[in-house]
């Protein structure tokens, strides 16, 4: 029966001892370190319930000296195994905390080392994105520029473009006020011609009238002192008309005009060439301020015909026209 028990007891210590060669899957570090040390606590308890049972506490017969033998060699024997299961279960324990010491510096080292690889990696994350938005931040800027560029291609073509016809305009209509001062001056040549071929004639006339010599001489003096008076006469016209239509010109310059307090008392000399229809074939700013400058030859080109007279000496006074030009306000 004792035989029986005994072999119960053992077969449960060495269940009990397997607890230190397998743990569960899934526990931490701490939950397995506790049931190592329970199941160690458990089988130092079992071996002392083995160590109990072998004691004898009843009164002792006195025995046969055989089976006293017999007893004493069980004894030994008990505690020889179970010494070599205890220092066998130190050992295994030992060995097992070193594992379990060794797995958690691994899992440690591990997870250092992920940690470290997670902040590496976050690291780049940060730099690629850092790269990311400066090209980004390059590639607009890049394209503004790009934009801004062709805009001010765009707006510089339209002026040339403009300026261009302007240009055009300004020969045609210089080229046409050519060709009708080489036809004035034709017809002035071809007048004078005629002139002198009457001259020649009145010439010869004289000198074949003799005896009308005094009497023509009285009447030509008659006649230069008539033309005389003519000509003061048309020279007060022709000033007239050239106030006159120098003070429409200004007058219409100054409604063209674009004015601001800054020009308020400032003057500005500006030099006009007009053709015989009084289109603006060229302005130039003078002497003065440059804003009322800047302001009047706009206001020149704007208008772009000015008032002028169809009577020839009359535009020979305003072709070349230098107008003083001071802002109006009221």
């Amino acid at each position: 029966m004792f035989a029986v028990f005994k072999n119960a007891i053992g077969n449960l210590v060495k269940k009990c001892m397997l607890v230190f060669t397998y743990l569960p899957d899934g526990k931490n570090a701490r939950q397995q370190y506790i049931i190592a040390i329970s199941a160690a606590v458990g089988i130092h308890l079992i071996m002392a319930i083995v160590l109990m049972l072998n004691t004898d506490f009843s009164p002792k017969a006195k025995p046969t000296p055989k089976p006293q033998m017999q007893v004493i060699d069980a004894v030994v024997i008990d505690q020889s195994k179970l010494k070599q299961q205890v220092d066998k279960l130190k050992k295994q324990k030992q060995a097992i905390k070193k594992r379990e010491d060794d797995r958690i510096k691994e899992l440690e080292r591990r997870a250092d080392d992920a940690a470290k690889k997670r902040k590496r990696e976050a690291q780049k994350i940060k730099d690629l994105e850092k790269q990311r938005k400066k090209k980004e931040a390059e590639k607009k800027k890049a394209d503004d520029a790009a934009k801004t560029s062709r805009a001010k291609a765009a707006t510089e073509e339209k002026k040339r473009k403009k300026k261009e016809q302007e240009r055009k305009q300004a020969e045609k209509a210089a080229s046409d006020a050519k060709a009708k001062r080489l036809k004035e001056e034709k017809a002035e040549k071809d007048a004078a011609e005629k002139r002198r071929r009457k001259k020649l004639a009145d010439d010869k006339r004289k000198k074949e009238a003799a005896e009308r010599a005094e009497q023509e001489r009285m009447l030509e003096q008659q006649m230069l002192e008539e033309m005389a008076s003519r000509d003061s006469a048309r020279s007060q016209q022709v000033m007239g008309e050239v106030q006159k239509y120098s003070a429409l010109i200004i007058s219409t310059v100054n409604r063209n005009l674009i004015k601001d307090e800054s020009m308020r008392g400032k003057t500005c000399t500006v030099k006009v060439t007009l053709a015989q229809s009084g289109y603006v074939i060229n302005a130039k700013a003078g002497k003065g301020d440059r804003g009322v400058c800047d302001a009047a030859i706009k206001a020149v080109y704007k208008a772009r015909q000015l008032p002028m007279s169809k009577d020839p000496e009359v535009f020979n006074q305003l072709k070349d026209l230098s107008l003083i030009i001071e802002p109006e306000f009221n």
